[in-house]
């Protein structure tokens, strides 16, 4: 499929849903994905899932500075097969899978665990997954207002316009510490290439962060972190985050004790508690195979 189709074919709300229904599935298996660095400083990502129905395979590359070159970070596709006569069944186009489930990830998790969903949305990073986030969380939790921050000017302002083409409310923001007094939602999708946010989320806010999938990697201060975990919730998306989640792992904070997403879908009765949520993701070829089981069917 087209960027388009891949696109239409995965609206964010039923997307959220079908990561909720997977991760209810016991016939899923994942294997641990293989990230085989690149000359150039990029990485080369394979990643393989499959239930009883529908095998996929990820084939993506991720290039940090490809900004620079004019071309997308991400860059690759998602073959799907089915699992029992091992017939090709799509190709879907990979940065338009990973933007929208990665967003659908965040949208779960925020629908389970956030305080407060009714906003402003503050969102640092106006790229890919800043656009994809302001989508997920406008159609899937209602969102009327965001605030953007990005140390780009350029980016922000386009967000905003993208946002207010949608009929939110929006503006830049040139200083996301601030900003975070103000707003009970919050998404971080910066190039994690350093700390981004030093000051403490709201006690009611919900955090999405998404920037960094390597341990090298990183948004938000230790210190952050660290109070995070004493006044509020850890959770992470998967069990890979044990050794990919770059901000909770330069805390010192043990990421294997913490609860994952499907912990929560499985809890019988979720109740928000007190105090902050912090939601890590790192990614994982299982929300690509959502993604995929929810193409095939629409």
């Amino acid at each position: 499929m087209t960027p388009t189709l891949t696109a239409a074919a995965l609206p964010y709300p039923a997307l959220a849903l079908e990561i909720e229904t997977l991760l209810r599935d016991p016939t899923v298996v994942v294997p641990a994905r293989t990230v085989q660095a690149l000359a150039g400083g990029g990485s080369l990502f394979v990643m393989p899932a499959a239930d009883a129905r529908v095998a996929i395979s990820k084939l993506i590359t991720f290039i940090p500075d490809n900004a620079t070159r004019g071309l997308p970070a991400i860059q690759g596709d998602i073959v799907v097969f089915d699992a029992v006569t091992g017939q090709r069944t799509a190709l879907l186009d990979g940065p338009t899978v990973t933007a929208r489930r990665t967003a659908a990830v965040s949208l779960l998790a925020a629908q389970r665990l956030a305080p407060r969903t009714d906003g402003p949305l503050l969102i640092v990073g106006a790229g890919v997954q800043g656009r994809s986030h302001l989508e997920a969380f406008h159609h899937g939790l209602g969102v009327q207002e965001v605030w953007v921050a990005s140390r780009s000017v350029a980016s922000a302002d386009a967000l905003v316009q993208h946002a207010r083409g949608l009929g939110l409310r929006a503006h830049r923001v040139d200083d996301a510490d601030a900003a975070l007094a103000d707003c009970p939602l919050v998404v971080s999708c910066t190039s994690a290439q350093g700390i981004a946010l030093r000051a403490n989320p709201r006690l009611d806010a919900f955090v999405a962060a998404v920037g960094a999938f390597t341990p090298r990697m990183v948004e938000w201060a230790p210190e952050v972190c660290r109070w995070l975990a004493e006044q509020g919730r850890l959770v992470v998306d998967t069990r890979d985050a044990d050794h990919e989640a770059g901000d909770l792992l330069q805390a010192g904070i043990d990421v294997s004790a913490l609860p994952t997403l499907a912990d929560v879908v499985r809890e019988p009765a979720t109740q928000r508690r007190s105090g902050p949520v912090f939601f890590k993701s790192c990614g994982w070829a299982g929300w690509d195979l959502a993604a995929a089981r929810l193409a095939l069917q629409r």
